[in-house]
């Protein structure tokens, strides 16, 4: 039994995305910049893509602009929001848990004479940002506030729509990386109140290697490349259609299930979460307990992140992907040490359960017959690990099944 239980890095593309694509990548080969009756049908197909990714998140089609996925669009939005100011010092706010993308684009900015300063916020315990450190934090040279929408390690949904009337307030743009969120829980630009959002297809049954930004009207960013027109400022080049395409068939694929498939993942994860809980001594939670309160997401609903203590994260990883099982930790791996995760230290989970941690996110092709398995598979295996790991005191060590004997003599 093959089973994927790592959504959060990556969904396969869904049947009914990869279909309407198909045509863009046969016939259906136009420019969509071109005049003619080809490009006028692939102007028509990213036009209508547009059309369908505005109303995933509750904006006007004229607010969309394609990208190569969330990694580009959080570029172009925190360079291009801070390069489009007037000021001649210019202050970035910004979380401790955020994604790659955000944090190294806030530490190059930092590090280039561009007169960029940058705060970087602490979380508490659940990974979420105080509403209220964002209003301390403010100057008078705060150009950009840019804050996730949800956690793509611990699931955290943070508390925008709070942050937003602050950044409001003061005169100050809000980014969010939505990559984690859209398609998973209701994303309503106007409700959360933000500037700027970033999205990413591949996160939501769609193709790798595009995704979108929204800018509110009337907002300028200094843009990150050169060249052709195509596209429009600030993204110039010639549009990926068929990849457009399927960036929008699944913007429609998730509009259409968003509250039944959050109702059934929310279901699945705590179902799985319940179990290890009951089978695994000396494991548990990181991040929020509870997936909603008062109606409201406190975690997106396929997302769980676990620490087993006394094991690595990574041989856990390693050891169930024998088992046909593919999760994943939020550790990086880097010259040949595992570093604890960033965003599990900042949220002052000790070092050793945070290598310890493991990341199961869930999606649509995830059944209970799946987690029922995941849940017979996970003890035997942590139980193995830990009788192989110097770290478990003596008194909480199971032998190991195929533990070799110690010699005699």
């Amino acid at each position: 039994m093959k089973l994927y239980f790592d959504h959060n890095a990556t969904t396969p593309v869904a049947p009914e995305v990869l279909e309407p694509m198909l045509p863009f990548l046969r016939e259906e080969y136009g420019n969509a910049s071109s005049i003619h009756r080809f490009g006028q049908r692939a102007r028509a197909a990213v036009e209508q893509a547009r059309a369908q990714v505005a109303s995933l998140i509750g904006c006007e089609a004229a607010e969309i602009i394609f990208t190569s996925g969330g990694t580009e669009s959080d570029n172009l939005a925190i360079q291009g929001a801070v390069r489009a100011s007037a000021l001649p010092r210019k202050h970035v706010i910004t979380s401790a848990i955020e994604h790659p993308a955000v944090l190294t684009t806030c530490h190059a900015l930092e590090r280039k004479s561009e007169g960029v300063s940058v705060t970087y916020l602490p979380v508490d315990s659940q990974g979420r940002v105080d509403p209220e450190q964002v209003r301390r934090e403010l100057r008078p040279e705060t150009v950009l506030v840019t804050i996730m929408h949800a956690n793509n390690e611990i699931g955290t949904v943070e508390p925008l729509a709070e942050i937003a009337s602050i950044a409001r307030q003061a005169g100050v743009l809000l980014h969010t990386d939505a990559v984690q969120s859209t398609g998973k829980i209701p994303v309503d630009v106007k409700r959360l109140g933000v500037d700027l959002l970033s999205l990413s297809a591949h996160k939501f049954y769609g193709p790798k290697g595009i995704g979108a930004l929204f800018i509110r009207k009337g907002l300028t960013l200094s843009p990150l490349f050169f060249g052709g027109h195509n596209m429009g400022e600030p993204r110039p080049g010639t549009e990926n259609v068929a990849s457009i395409v399927g960036l929008g068939a699944a913007a429609q694929l998730a509009a259409g299930n968003l509250e039944t498939e959050a109702r059934r993942l929310s279901a699945l994860r705590d179902r799985l979460e319940k179990g290890i809980l009951e089978r695994v001594p000396d494991a548990g939670i990181n991040g929020p307990a509870t997936g909603m309160q008062g109606g409201e997401f406190l975690r997106v609903p396929n997302t769980s992140n676990l620490y087993f203590d006394y094991i690595e994260g990574e041989s856990l990883v390693i050891a169930l992907d024998l088992q046909g099982i593919a999760c994943s930790t939020g550790a990086a791996c880097s010259s040949g040490a595992i570093e604890p995760s960033h965003v599990l230290t900042a949220m002052g989970v000790p070092a050793l359960r945070a290598r310890g941690s493991l990341r199961l996110s869930l999606g649509r092709q995830n059944t209970e017959e799946e987690v029922e398995h995941l849940l017979g598979t996970i003890p035997a295996v942590v139980e193995r690990l830990r009788a192989l790991s110097p770290q478990v005191p003596d008194e909480k060590k199971a032998p190991a099944e195929n533990a070799v004997p110690a010699r005699k003599g």
